[in-house]
């Protein structure tokens, strides 16, 4: 296969890699519930603390995400 850009290979791995796209949806899921808090007039304690929260959970799942891509692409290279 020839060497892809980032975002073709995330492209790829959407569609070829049932793992990576449910690591992708629940980002991007915890990226709406982030904006969805952020867009409060006024934040809680709660709301500042569930922020935090899934801002980490978040960046897990971008760890995930490039690890696969990491993966994908070394094995490319082999291949």
């Amino acid at each position: 296969m020839e060497k892809l850009s980032q975002e073709e290979l995330k492209a790829y791995l959407m569609k070829s890699d049932e793992e990576f796209r449910a690591i992708a949806q629940k980002h991007a899921e915890y990226s709406r519930l982030i904006d969805a808090i952020e867009s409060k007039p006024h934040l809680t304690a709660t709301d500042e603390e569930e922020e935090q929260r899934l801002k980490v959970l978040k960046l897990r799942l971008k760890d995930q995400m490039q690890q696969r891509l990491s993966r994908h692409r070394s094995q490319m290279e082999v291949a």
